[in-house]
């Protein structure tokens, strides 16, 4: 199953909006940023490690620092899905990319329609 940006940002509203204090999910984004330098660290080789699964490891520190960002987004009213690709816009800009995300989006669904 996909999910749109939206669709994650309502269930996330719905689910923080009675309890959603934006220092307490700032503090649990920053403790989740640093699971994820811990797994990068132990990937690298940089910090011991058992045999553990880092690659899921990884993807499940990664899921809970989208989680508590969109999660504050979605408690200030923040249409993180525009916000998304007007920075890209800028960013490819400023960095001479040759398609923005805007872009890359449409071209790849309309290669699916076309098939």
């Amino acid at each position: 199953m996909d999910i749109t940006i939206k669709e994650l940002e309502d269930y996330l509203y719905d689910h923080y909006k009675d309890k959603g204090i934006d220092e307490s999910l700032f503090m649990k984004l920053v403790e989740e940023i640093g699971e994820v330098a811990e797994v990068l660290n132990k990937r690298s080789g940089r910090k011991k490690t058992d045999e553990e699964d880092l690659k899921r490891q990884l993807g499940e520190e990664l899921t809970d620092v989208i989680h508590y960002t969109l999660a504050i987004g979605a408690l200030n009213g923040l249409d993180m899905n525009q916000i998304i690709l007007e920075k890209d816009k800028t960013a490819s800009i400023k960095y001479d990319h040759k398609i923005n995300l805007e872009q890359f989006v449409i071209k790849n669904r309309n290669k699916k329609t076309d098939l």
